[in-house]
């Protein structure tokens, strides 16, 4: 493993790290476990990497806080591409680098608790709060949309206060619809399909995430924000243009 030159990010010695992935990727990774500004620092890397666009790389995707490149194997070598790459990670401190342009703040309702949300409570006194509190944190400033992962166009969005580091549970609840609002281990997901889960179920929205025939199928982009709000009319928000959310430019 090639290491780029290191930072005085928290994110511990070794990063930013160059990594190969098979025999066409790298990965350029800012830190081993979530972190706010390592999820900052990919995000903007990224957006540098398709600025860059540089003959043969195919593909560009951030995870939590790596950058993926896939490269043609005919048009560049490996050799050639990491010392490209060394020389990006070297020309800044990525972890104070601005987020990239053309994201978006979502204005997106939820109804919380009752069987839209069943283990609101329950998740809420694992983070030490009433429910009535819960709600107010998790609206009270807009997450991060971290990455998208796990099913076509579903968000990891936070990082939430410290206090919603809640465990995931120890079993599965065998199905939460499309739309469910999810929360564990300071993030919130809201699922673009129905699916089981280990994370607990606190609300539903009207999202409907993955749009296949749309020109872009994924409603979200990694580095959108997300502000929730309370609601009380599920069905309305169902029928309702993109669940009833709204979407603003971020400068």
């Amino acid at each position: 493993m090639t290491e780029a030159p290191q930072t005085d990010s928290a994110t511990g010695p070794g990063f930013p790290a160059i990594r190969t992935v098979g025999v066409d990727g790298f990965l350029v990774s800012f830190a081993d476990a979530l972190d706010e500004r390592a999820n900052r620092a990919a995000l903007a890397f990224r957006a540098a990497l398709e600025r860059e666009s540089w003959t043969g790389v195919a593909e560009c995707a951030t995870s939590l806080v790596s950058a993926f490149l896939r490269f043609d194997l005919a048009a560049c070598d490996h050799a050639g591409l990491r010392a490209r790459l060394e020389t990006l990670l070297a020309s800044r401190d990525w972890y104070d680098a601005p987020l990239p342009g053309g994201r978006r703040l979502w204005r997106v309702p939820v109804v919380f608790g009752s069987e839209h949300g069943p283990q609101l409570a329950e998740a809420a006194e694992l983070a030490g709060q009433s429910t009535d509190t819960a709600i107010a944190t998790l609206c009270a400033n807009p997450v991060r949309v971290q990455t998208i992962g796990f099913a076509p166009g579903q968000p990891y969005l936070g990082q939430l206060p410290e206090n919603w580091d809640i465990p995931r549970q120890t079993g599965l609840t065998p199905l939460v619809p499309q739309g469910a609002l999810v929360v564990a281990i300071r993030q919130l997901i809201v699922f673009s399909v129905g699916t089981p889960t280990g994370w607990r179920h606190i609300g539903q929205t009207g999202l409907r995430l993955f749009r296949p025939d749309a020109p872009d199928p994924f409603l979200l982009r990694p580095g959108d924000e997300v502000m929730f709000h309370p609601a009380d009319d599920l069905d309305r928000l169902r029928t309702a243009p993109d669940g009833g959310a709204v979407a603003e430019a971020l400068t």
